[in-house]
């Protein structure tokens, strides 16, 4: 699909659909940028969990990005097939969710909730109070965590600083992840121990918890054949996303004591009120730091982008930054991975008579980004040149 080139702007205009944090606005100058709410004809998007399935794409978008790690509220095979960068923040909201993990595992081992729910019935003078307290907290008995083991499926940023952070508490923790990142097992203790399959952590665990993105191949990754290997006193920990866990399997296995309890982030008809389950308000990355992270970041992935063609922390398009060299414009391309795709847009600017003073093409998968700066200023109809290219989803100069 090759869409129009657009003129090259004096200001980028980016529309917010969500609040973000001011720190991460301040990294869009005034100068440079006009940004807020009701920005019209905006080069990009920026947002939190406003959701962008079934809204139309404008021929002005350049660039998504969300301050947060998930983005299953947009529809980026859409904006793919515009040529359309998707930013989001992966690792900015670790420490908060790991904190918040952290929470979950004392949640778990000691029945906080339900002894703090039990203490705010109590009534009476301080003595009746006692009495009453020394009467029940024998239903409130826990476990201790050292010795425990933990399974912890998914060693992205979250995972690795989840699974670090139990063994100073004293777990055991066995891990699984086929497609951990070189970035992610340079972080990870070697004392975390690699689990051969998915069903081996959840054999093992005391607790188990998991922290994958929603995908097709995740969706109902905890299920019932799963949830069925698991010890009977184990605890299912949930603070990645919802649809993850399979929540009748879950539910059934509770109410049939065959599984000690499940904490999660996300409150439900079915398990919001269930006596041996836990859900909070979908706290994970709700911090004042943990959201400043994330406007930062996603704020430095649109300027990086819009003024340099650079793409860091896209979850659609190939990692492609390049120093820019002195002198030159860039032709910032998007294009299907096929072949002679360089070879045609290198011919392509030759026959202008403009030479390449460098040039960088990533892939991933069936896309590709093709990076070229040339010297001097491009020649005019170059753009419409190049988007003209079968293969070619969009085309611009910085």
């Amino acid at each position: 699909m090759n869409v129009p080139v657009p003129p090259k702007p004096e200001r980028f205009r980016i529309k917010t659909l969500n609040a973000i944090s001011g720190a991460g606005l301040s990294r869009l100058p005034d100068e440079r940028y006009e940004v807020g709410g009701g920005v019209a004809e905006p080069h990009a998007l920026l947002l939190r969990s406003a959701k962008l399935h079934g809204t139309p794409i404008p021929d002005s978008v350049l660039a998504v990005a969300r301050a947060g790690a998930g983005t299953n509220n947009i529809p980026v095979a859409e904006y793919t097939e515009r040529g359309v960068p998707v930013f989001n923040t992966p690792g900015a909201n670790a420490n908060a969710v790991k904190e918040l993990v952290l929470a979950g595992l004392f949640i778990a081992s000691r029945n906080l909730i339900p002894a703090a729910r039990f203490a705010h019935t109590l009534t009476g003078d301080a003595a009746e109070m006692a009495k009453a307290v020394e009467a029940g907290k024998k239903q409130f008995v826990g476990f201790e965590l050292p010795g425990r083991t933990l399974g912890v499926i998914g060693l992205g940023a979250i995972g690795v600083q989840v699974a670090n952070a139990a063994l100073g508490l004293g777990l055991r923790v066995i891990g699984y992840d086929p497609a951990i990142s070189v970035e992610s097992a340079w972080h990870l203790s070697a004392e975390v121990e690699r689990a051969e399959s998915i069903e081996d952590v959840f054999k093992r665990a005391d607790i188990l918890t998991v922290h994958v993105p929603l995908l097709d191949s995740t969706r109902g990754l905890v299920s019932t054949q799963r949830v069925g290997l698991m010890k009977e006193t184990a605890v299912i920990l949930n603070f990645a996303r919802a649809e993850i866990v399979d929540e009748a399997a879950v539910v059934a296995a509770l109410d049939e004591e065959t599984l000690g309890g499940y904490v999660c982030d996300f409150p439900s008809p079915a398990v919001h009120k269930h006596p041996r389950c836990i859900s909070l308000p979908h706290l994970g990355a709700s911090t004042k730091e943990a959201e400043r992270n994330c406007a930062i970041m996603a704020a430095d992935s649109l300027r990086g982008y819009l003024e340099d063609g650079q793409i860091h922390n896209s979850v659609n398009l190939p990692e492609a930054v390049m120093a820019r060299a002195e002198g030159t414009h860039r032709l910032v391309i998007v294009n299907r991975n096929v072949p002679n795709m360089v070879g045609q847009v290198s011919t392509l600017v030759a026959g202008h008579g403009q030479n390449i003073a460098n040039l960088l093409n990533k892939s991933r998968g069936d896309l590709a980004v093709t990076l070229v700066d040339v010297e001097g200023d491009p020649a005019p109809g170059v753009l419409d040149e190049l988007v003209a290219i079968d293969g070619v989803l969009s085309a611009r100069c910085v």
